[in-house]
């Protein structure tokens, strides 16, 4: 299974903020995009781009989704000086949310929201050997506050390559935050490294449809199994998308689909496009059909 991918909801901004994330971060490129017409937020772009060799997304198809820190991306660095020239350039009309300070967890450690609203934790790793650099924070908070735990174990359930490999808790004299709830959990999915944390605080925001994670799926046998472990609200299936019962939402996306957009005529796309916007879960089937035009 190749790699689960971050996928960014913009208004309008998906390639300036492609080309804006990889001038800086190492190892990173556009690598497509592409123009859907006629989609209900009119022409909408479809940016593949990678990051410090990672695969994410992005799409520009309307003002419907902001983006709040209950997901943001933790970037591990190996120097100090690594961190501030991030740091610097994140914070260009962006909003710090915890000042770049030493912290009991770092030497050197900021979190910011950037310019389109998107949050990053930058950190110093020290002498830790850095495996993934970029790895996306989810952080359960209101209703689902409390519920870090089961998530990690529902999702090390359904996909068949996953395993938690930290976890640390609260303890005592820490409230608002319960004592035994999750302080931080490191886990893997398909290779993947995520964290994940309990937040008790009054925050005025949850998981929306803004971030999601697209699931790569290579047959309509795995289509159909993820979007039955996964999906928990009817009213959130559109177009491959999909919440779990934590209101994470996640895109279960046929590889296909990608390489057709990619290496597709204009009419072809535009077929594909008409063909998948009606639906909830992905037909493999029809869509190959309406690529070939048949």
């Amino acid at each position: 299974m190749q790699k689960i991918t971050p996928h960014f909801w913009f208004d309008t901004e998906a390639k300036e903020a492609a080309e804006f994330y990889t001038s800086f971060l190492p190892d990173s490129q556009v690598t497509n995009i592409t123009t859907l017409h006629d989609t209900p937020s009119g022409d909408c772009d479809v940016v593949s781009f990678e990051l410090a060799g990672q695969p994410f997304m992005a799409i520009s198809a309307g003002p419907l989704f902001k983006f709040n820190p209950s997901v943001s991306f933790h970037v591990k660095c190996k120097t100090k000086e690594e961190v501030d020239a991030i740091w610097e350039k994140l914070s260009s009309g962006g909003k710090v949310l915890m000042p770049l300070a030493a912290y009991p967890f770092s030497e050197r450690y900021g979190w910011i929201e950037d310019q389109y609203g998107l949050s990053w934790q930058v950190i110093y790793a020290g002498n830790t050997n850095i495996q993934q650099k970029i790895t996306p924070v989810l952080m359960f908070v209101g209703t689902v506050c409390g519920k870090t735990e089961e998530a990690v174990t529902f999702y090390t359930s359904v996909f068949h390559h996953a395993n938690t490999f930290f976890l640390t808790r609260y303890g005592k004299g820490e409230e608002p935050d319960q004592e035994g709830t999750v302080q931080y959990v490191a886990f893997t999915l398909e290779g993947m490294e995520f964290g994940a944390m309990d937040s008790a605080r009054d925050h005025p925001f949850a998981f929306n449809e803004a971030i999601s994670f697209l699931v790569p799926c290579e047959t309509q046998a795995e289509i159909d199994y993820y979007w039955e472990k996964l999906s928990a609200d009817p009213k959130a299936e559109q177009c491959g998308w999909l919440k779990d019962k934590f209101g994470l939402s996640w895109q279960v996306w046929p590889t296909a689909i990608g390489e057709m957009m990619q290496h597709g005529t204009p009419e072809q796309i535009d077929r594909i496009t008409q063909a998948f916007l009606p639906m909830k879960k992905f037909d493999l089937a029809t869509l190959q059909k309406a690529y070939e035009g048949t």
